[in-house]
């Protein structure tokens, strides 16, 4: 008999954290969290703000007139890419506190390049750079998140950092139209010339700040982070020991080759990729919108709330990823609140489907509700990789190499099958684009039941084991310590060896 209880036995509640913990994760929150969920409203600000430059005097300044547009988005996905895994591995050899902020100073130097460019093939080539820099930041997070935070703590740090992208696309139009009000022509620049020069001025500032912000690694933490003091690293040693994780440790050919050729980073990667496919249709609320007509032919809505209407959306998202990861760590539970989106999101599949094909028998109403609906199901991705870190604690090369080629997966897939699934000739009356997802969600479904069948059974066992070594270890490091102090135990001798024979170090000690 399989039990479906919901989280391991060896996890502490938060209530019996003890003070100095509970300081630790506190610090952790206003330093390593703050810094990444800035970093992110910032990098989604760098990226959203191509679309509203081309539409506030890009397009005509740059005598942009056929797909370049579509090309810089392209570039970038391609570099983005490219760079993810990479990035990962780069990222277990350099200090995350050399290797982030510095890739996020370069980004905010290359976005205020495009203020400065003059030609489309300039922007190309800035479009690349950028991918390649702003690759290595999700991930990343994603993945020191999983190195500091206990199980009951991690869904919903991984939550709130994740819907700072929605925050930075309702933050992204506000800012073009404040700046095209007050900057435009302002020292002979136009104001979406302005644009990338702020955003450069804002990221450069707050890259450099990462540097005394992230705390590096447990193991081997930032020595300039003036905040984090020497009983925080001993401590969250000791959180991960406690919790059956494993220390962080550099990337090795070995665990290279342990990861593709074992079956978790395929399977998790196949599950995020179907999971954000699946949702996707809210991407084109706008163009749902832009389609609608009056009865005598005038558009339903004017330009600025066509605009104005999907952030209503990206406020349901933001709500809601919060609501999932909430949830998730106070239910202890991370497989059945992704099935329970999954289900959810088919339902606007199912609506929409039927409104695409016979829209003239489902009201209007109701394809409404379907794209506010389809906001609802967007806090996966936070329990997935939560998740993940459940599944291996003994492993974090592997989970460091499942993100990042989960992520770039899903960045190569996307690149072509929007365009043949959602293309925009057929809006909003797609042939497969909500049917497509809706296969994808039941996907999702299947697939999480059969992960939480084989963890139960496969991997759970596994974990146990891992983490009663653990426990000895920390069991024998006690009694190492305590033979130390106590000069006169006959287990030790005068010499610093044991009976067994194994020298005691003040390293081990």
């Amino acid at each position: 008999m399989v039990s479906f209880k919901l989280w391991p036995r060896s996890t502490r509640s938060d209530d019996s954290r003890s003070l100095d913990e509970k300081a630790l994760v506190r610090r952790l929150d206003i330093f390593l969290m703050t810094f990444g969920c800035l970093s992110q409203v910032i990098k989604y600000l760098d990226q959203q703000n191509i679309n509203n430059a081309y539409v506030s005097g890009m397009k005509e300044d740059l005598n942009l007139h056929g797909n370049e547009l579509n090309l810089f988005t392209t570039y970038f996905n391609v570099a983005y890419c490219i760079m993810l895994i990479p990035s990962q591995i780069i990222l277990t050899y350099v200090r995350p506190s050399y290797w982030l902020p510095g890739l996020e100073i370069i980004w905010g130097v290359l976005t205020g390049l495009i203020a400065m460019s003059s030609n489309a093939k300039q922007v190309y080539v800035l479009r690349v750079f950028l991918g390649l820099c702003e690759s290595s930041a999700w991930p990343g997070m994603m993945t020191l998140f999983m190195y500091w935070y206990t199980p009951t703590e991690l869904a919903k740090r991984m939550g709130f950092y994740h819907s700072c992208q929605a925050v930075g696309q309702m933050l992204s139009g506000a800012m073009q139209a404040a700046i095209s009000d007050t900057m435009d022509g302002h020292g002979g620049l136009a104001g979406w010339r302005w644009l990338f020069v702020i955003n450069a001025i804002i990221t450069v500032v707050w890259g450099f700040a990462g540097f005394f912000m992230l705390p590096d690694l447990p193991n081997r933490p930032n020595p300039r982070a003036f905040w984090f003091k020497k009983i925080h690293g001993e401590l969250s040693l000791e959180r991960l020991a406690r919790n059956g994780r494993a220390e962080p440790k550099r990337m090795t050919w070995a665990g290279i080759k342990r990861t593709f050729s074992g079956w978790v980073v395929y399977f998790i990667s196949i599950l995020y990729i179907a999971t954000v496919l699946g949702t996707y249709g809210y991407v084109y609320f706008s163009l749902f919108l832009n389609s609608l007509k009056n009865p005598d032919g005038t558009p339903r809505w004017t330009v600025s709330q066509v605009n104005a209407i999907p952030i209503g959306g990206s406020a349901i998202n933001v709500v809601f990823v919060w609501i999932w990861a909430l949830l998730s760590d106070y239910l202890k539970t991370r497989w059945t609140l992704i099935v329970l989106q999954a289900v959810i999101g088919i339902i606007p599949c199912i609506i929409m489907s039927i409104w695409t094909t016979h829209p003239d028998t489902v009201a209007l109403s109701a394809a409404y509700a379907s794209y506010f609906i389809s906001y609802v199901c967007l806090g996966t991705a936070p329990l997935i990789f939560a998740w993940l870190s459940d599944l291996i604690p003994q492993d974090p090369e592997a989970r460091s190499l499942a993100v990042g080629v989960a992520v770039a997966g899903y960045y190569s897939i996307s690149a072509w099958s929007q365009v043949l699934v959602w293309p925009a000739s057929q809006a909003p009356f797609y042939k497969y684009g909500w049917q497509s997802a809706l296969a994808l969600l039941v996907l999702v479904i299947i697939m999480t039941c059969i992960l939480r069948f084989v963890d139960v059974r496969y991997l759970l066992p596994q974990r146990e084991e891992f983490r009663a070594v653990l426990e000895d270890d920390i069991a024998a490091g006690k009694a190492t310590s305590s033979a130390v102090v106590d000069q006169d135990s006959p287990s030790q001798r005068r010499d610093g060896t044991s009976k067994t024979g194994h020298t005691t170090t003040v390293d081990e000690v």
